[in-house]
């Protein structure tokens, strides 16, 4: 009894436990371990006695009571056996640092609890009411009293409260590690029996089904149950456990639970027809029953909640991982985590550049299809219209008109021209430096403020030189042309095709002359494009990507090294909500753990 009460005791510390921490499911995701824990329901209809018995249970009157539905919301009822001698408590979640010993108190705060949810009206909510008693006079048990069924709503109600109680009832019936305790009142047909009814369907071959059958007190003279508690009218995998409540008048008159108890004990072995069944029968028996039950569920179920939980903790582990674990205190250490975050981050960066992560895509896109296709749309067919070659040509030969080819009119041409490409050059070295500027720390707000300050001047330093280099090789076409090309170009021929030079009088100025220095131009210009469109990112790599790379840091880490304990512990300066979150995880990790270690020791006393 003692490895049964270990056992018991430590699912419901484990429940109770992740409770505190709200680790108790309900969301639909992967089951939690409050869920993988089996536990009794305590299902009947309105009146059924379901309250007497859990209270005979107990062995205290703390339940409300009254007429139509009383339990209005789950009461997860966690029994814990104490030392001989010691006082009965009890203790809600919702109020952990106070202990009852009143129990008419604990009535009223079930009673409380429930109005400042469902407000004073007949509403239900699925919510439950976590309430822990301590008593010598208990054994190690965990019970969940749910609202009764009922067949009709009343005044008050909604009309789909029928509906949404055995809705309720059912999501935690449902479940295959609940054990299911159908309270029927005797001096009713089973046959009608809301509770027998529900637990057929959830659970048709009644393995997980313990019934109840009360108020064998108040049967017709010369009626029995006996058909029922033999398992004649309905089988059970169980046997069925008849039970006596108090009387009315016993309520009234306050009789105390343990002499109830032993009415209930004479009542049966003074029944002509219960008598051989008294060792069977009652509040106790059925209190040690459902604790074996549980026992053995439980330990029948350590090897799929260990898998669970050790599920749960590489999950847990790896959470912590990515949160980060909680900071040191000392000005070294403090140091050090800074400077590995600092190297964390550089990692993660060159990783956004190189590939794995996004970033060094993006760049690869600014070469590949923004910078080909900025050099595309420049005005070069508005520039070099016949219009503005002539302008430019004619301008730039002054009075003289050109002799044989206007040297300065191309030249005026391509060098204008190429400050075109400026535009894309800088273009391209902004969309670099922003990409760049987009891969941050963000772990804590302060640090991540100064390192993103201190990146941003470096990114800021690197651009700079991106811009002066790009523009730099923009200006070096522009200030020496290649002369191969020109004397590459066809020769221009007089009319008669003798290869003679025409006269300026008839050629020099036609349209198609100019049109052929537009062509020559645009064809130069072309070339150059193509020439810029391969080294504008060479020098964008150069200047921003490398340097980025090699030395983001180099000046924050100048900085962080003279700051003293006090300056570091403020770029430490966590952001509350992730530090919720890990305080968070961390105590779901050491509560796993800890389950993790009991119940291996539990399994290893077997």
């Amino acid at each position: 009894m003692a490895a049964m009460g270990n056992v018991i005791g430590l699912v419901n510390r484990i429940q109770r436990a992740c409770t505190v921490l709200g680790d108790h499911g309900g969301d639909g995701a992967l089951p939690t371990l409050w869920e993988a824990l089996p536990s009794v329901a305590v299902v009947g209809g309105q009146s059924s006695g379901k309250s007497s018995v859990l209270e005979s249970i107990v062995g205290r009157d703390f339940l409300p009571r009254g007429s139509g539905i009383v339990t209005r919301r789950p009461l997860v009822l966690q029994l814990h056996k104490t030392e001989e001698g010691e006082k009965d408590y009890a203790e809600f979640m919702h109020m952990p640092r106070r202990r009852f010993t009143d129990f008419a108190l604990v009535r009223k705060e079930i009673e409380d609890e429930t109005d400042r949810l469902t407000g004073r009206t007949k509403q239900i909510s699925p919510v439950p009411i976590h309430l822990s008693i301590y008593s010598p006079n208990v054994v190690n048990l965990t019970l969940i009293d749910l609202p009764g069924l009922t067949k009709v709503a009343i005044e008050g109600q909604p009309e789909t409260i029928v509906e949404d109680i055995e809705n309720m009832v059912r999501l935690h019936v449902d479940k295959p590690n609940c054990i299911i305790l159908a309270i029927s009142p005797a001096n009713q047909d089973i046959a009608t029996s809301d509770a027998i009814k529900l637990a057929r369907e959830v659970d048709p071959t009644g393995e997980r089904t313990f019934g109840v059958l009360t108020k064998l007190d108040l049967m017709d003279k010369g009626t029995n149950a006996l058909d029922v508690l033999e398992g004649r009218a309905y089988r059970l995998q169980h046997p069925w456990v008849g039970i006596v409540n108090r009387s009315q008048a016993d309520i009234n008159r306050n009789v105390d639970m343990i002499i109830a108890r032993k009415k209930e004990q004479e009542f049966f072995a003074s029944s002509p027809e219960y008598a051989h069944l008294a060792s069977r029968m009652g509040s106790e028996y059925l209190a040690k029953l459902l604790s074996q039950e549980l026992e053995a569920v439980i330990r029948a179920r350590i090897p799929s909640i260990t898998s669970l939980i050790n599920k749960t903790i590489d999950e847990l582990e790896s959470e912590m991982d990515h949160l980060g674990r909680p900071i040191a205190s000392d000005a070294g250490a403090q140091l050090y985590l800074i400077l590995e975050l600092c190297r964390a981050f550089d990692k993660i960066f060159k990783e956004h550049l190189d590939g794995g992560r996004p970033g060094g895509d993006r760049i690869y896109g600014v070469f590949d299809n923004q910078l080909p296709s900025a050099l595309r749309k420049l005005p070069f067919d508005r520039y070099l219209s016949l219009q503005n070659v002539k302008r430019v040509v004619s301008e730039a030969d002054g009075y003289q008109p050109h002799l044989i080819a206007p040297e300065q009119g191309y030249r005026r041409l391509i060098e204008s021209g190429l400050k075109y490409f400026r535009g894309p050059a800088e273009a391209s070295v902004d969309a670099v430096h922003l990409v760049l500027k987009e891969l941050e720390l963000k772990r804590f707000p302060t640090l991540q403020k100064e390192l993103a300050a201190a990146c941003y001047q470096a990114l800021e330093r690197f651009r700079e030189d991106g811009h002066k280099t790009a523009l730099r090789l923009v200006d070096m076409e522009s200030m020496y042309l290649t002369v191969d090309f020109f004397r590459k170009l066809p020769q221009e021929v007089d009319k008669a095709g003798t290869g003679s030079p025409p006269t300026p009088a008839v050629d020099r100025y036609t349209d198609t002359h100019f049109r052929r220095i537009a062509s020559n131009v645009s064809s130069y210009i072309g070339m150059v494009s193509e020439t810029l469109k391969n080294t504008i990112p060479k020098a964008v790599v150069h200047c921003q990507v490398r340097e980025a790379k090699r030395s983001l840091l180099n000046y924050f880490y100048t900085q962080v090294g003279s700051k003293d304990a006090k300056q570091l512990a403020l770029l430490l300066d966590e952001d509350p909500n992730l530090m919720d979150r890990r305080q968070q995880c961390f105590k779901r990790l050491e509560l796993y753990k800890s389950a993790r270690s009991e119940i291996d020791a539990v399994s290893w006393a077997r």
